[in-house]
């Protein structure tokens, strides 16, 4: 890390030039350059598993050793020669075009301003573990804005503009900056400063309550890890954009960039905590916990980043599915959800991965694998071909979690624990889990992973929940699963997906079909949603859906699945029972809050 305020070695800065074009102006110094230096811009961002093509953005690239033009040979679609002198420094110019109002990529326009590293700093091959600095310049049209980041400030002003500084590389992407006329509180947790900046807001938000509530979550996020011990950052920055409709988060090494629905934030003078605040409050858990699960604890296969293709794993089912069963459960331990709150989200999770056809198709383990072109690259076929390493990793978290617990020797919380202190907070693989799995039980734990990993059967969740005094009952499934079918409903009703095995794909329904009207005992319909379906069918099963596609009418005879419920899953050795709904019930308060409950 640079100490004085004098530029590093690699040195950017970093303008935002014009604000109605959005265009960011960078000026990237190398001290020292190899001769014919090269240079690239990464194609994805770690945490985000989908080649981007950040050089699609980055345009007028022009580079300069004094007063000398020096040549620029593009190789491929983001690298580039310079055909410069050795020792000589070299300064590139060039402008991006950010426009993605995303926790991915850039955004510029004359009310705020967001860049990751990854879509604005050349990468200098050869010197990435050299020292970095980076320059945020204002203009006269952004004087009054402010400066937010988890780079070490090295010479800044009272806004935050100025320099910063950055150990190498990797570190300097992996902060990424937010700029604006933002509103911005701080608080302490467990004697580390954290900072949350929130652009977008309406009048309407409570800051004060989310301050209160972030640093409920973030304390027992870091007892949970580590008790009255260091974490491994010295402070923590929150990044949140307030938009119309739209959510995520992207986390970093001591920061993350969130997204939501303004209607989502707490509001002033409003006491009830809204579902949309709940999903909020969720996110800002699983963010922050990958502190530790991913950007520290991470797979082998990410032990040094490869900024120019695919980083492939097949471990997302415990970075991302273990970080979802834990984001919710420390919302219950902080005490922001009841018991009764926790079920109704562990119970949306299992309906998810029961609607989904695909769990029968290929594993968690192969869905991290294809993270690359299946879970970001979705399309109508998605739920048939592919689970969520997300939301079904989540459940063999709640799976494990559960079977320790039965067998009494040790929690996943113990675990996860292990895990960090056997890598001291670095790379591992299945093989530590099992490692730290058969130390702290005395027992091996291949055949688990392997059915619920690596196998497509169904998880013993009723069993395990049963033994932890939850109930799990199978439900009438509503209309659209038992069709088959996830639609969007506007004025008509338009199919998005089309589920595997379904009445509707029987009916040789497809997506992209637009379902108008359909005809039932001689007599035609229009229908505006799908629950017009059941009103003007009554007790009739036997109809005629009447589709439009690609300009052409059809009549496409429908069989309509009785009501009645599939039997819930039992066991792994029980067949798959087609998509359902099922519901949880807490039978025995006492050992749900043993469960629930458990601290540190």
């Amino acid at each position: 890390m640079p100490k004085s305020s004098a530029p590093a070695p690699i040195h950017y800065e970093v303008v935002p030039a014009n604000l109605q074009a959005h265009l960011f102006q960078i000026t990237l110094t190398v001290a020292s350059p190899l001769a014919r230096q090269v240079v690239s811009l990464p194609v994805w961002i770690p945490g985000s598993y989908l080649v981007r093509e950040f050089a699609k953005n980055l345009q007028n690239l022009q580079a300069r050793q004094g007063r000398r033009s020096v040549a620029l040979q593009q190789t491929d679609k983001h690298t580039w020669v310079a055909e410069c002198k050795a020792q000589e420094p070299l300064v590139l110019t060039y402008e991006v075009c950010a426009y993605d109002n995303s926790v991915r990529t850039a955004w510029l326009d004359a009310d705020r301003g967001f860049f990751n590293g990854t879509s604005l700093c050349l990468r200098v091959h050869g010197q990435e573990q050299a020292a970095h600095t980076l320059q945020v310049s204002p203009t006269a049209a952004t004087a009054a804005w402010s400066v937010a980041t988890g780079l070490q400030p090295l010479k800044t002003t009272r806004k935050g503009f100025g320099l910063y500084g950055a150990a190498h590389y990797d570190e300097l992407v992996d902060c990424p900056v937010e700029m604006g006329d933002f509103w911005v509180g701080r608080f302490t947790a467990c004697g580390i400063p954290h900072q949350f900046v929130v652009a977008g807001a309406a009048p309407s938000f409570d800051g004060e309550r989310l301050l209160a509530d972030s640093q409920k979550i973030c304390e027992t996020a870091i007892r949970f890890w580590h008790g009255k011990g260091k974490t491994p950052f010295d402070r923590y920055v929150f990044m949140l954009n307030a938009v119309h409709d739209g959510y995520g988060g992207l986390e970093h090494r001591n920061s993350t960039a969130l997204i939501c629905g303004r209607r989502d934030l707490p509001r002033t003078g409003e006491k009830r905590q809204g579902e949309g605040y709940t999903t909020l409050l969720g996110l800002i858990s699983h963010e922050y916990f990958h502190t530790w699960n991913v950007k520290r604890l991470r797979p082998a296969e990410f032990s040094r980043y490869d900024y120019d293709q695919e980083n492939y794993t097949q471990l997302l089912w415990f970075f991302e599915g273990f970080t979802s069963y834990y984001d919710d459960l420390l919302l219950r331990r902080a005490g922001l959800i009841d018991d009764t709150t926790y079920l109704k989200l562990i119970n949306k999770t299992i309906n998810q991965v029961l609607q989904t056809p695909g769990r029968k198709v290929q594993t968690v383990a192969q869905a991290s694998f294809d993270a690359w072109v299946k879970y970001y690259r979705q399309d109508e076929n998605t739920a048939n071909a592919t689970v969520s390493y997300y939301t079904k990793g989540s459940l063999v978290a709640l799976c494990l979690d559960l079977k320790l617990r039965q067998e009494g020797k040790a929690t996943l919380d113990a675990v996860m624990r292990g895990l960090w202190h056997r890598s001291q907070g670095g790379p591992i693989s299945q093989d530590d889990l099992l490692a730290v799995l058969q130390e702290l039980t005395g027992r091996p734990w291949t055949q688990e992973i392997q059915q619920w990993v690596h196998g497509t059967d169904e998880l013993p969740l009723e069993s395990l929940l049963a033994a932890h005094g939850v109930t799990l009952k199978a439900e009438p499934a509503q209309l659209a699963q038992r069709l088959g079918l996830r639609v969007a409903e506007n004025h008509s009703v338009q199919i998005k997906t089309v589920l595997r095995g379904g009445a509707a794909e029987q009916a040789g329904m497809a997506a992209g079909d637009e379902w108008l009207g359909i005809e039932v005992k001689g007599q035609g319909w229009r229908i505006a949603k799908l629950d017009d379906v059941a009103f003007y069918t009554g007790p009739h099963r036997q109809l005629t859906a009447l589709v439009a596609r690609d300009g052409r009418l059809l009549r496409l005879p429908l069989s309509l699945p009785l009501a009645a419920p599939a039997a819930a899953p039992t066991n792994a050795r029980r067949k798959a029972p087609k998509p359902d709904t099922v519901s949880l019930s807490a039978t025995d308060s006492k050992a749900v809050g043993r469960w629930l409950a458990d601290a540190v």
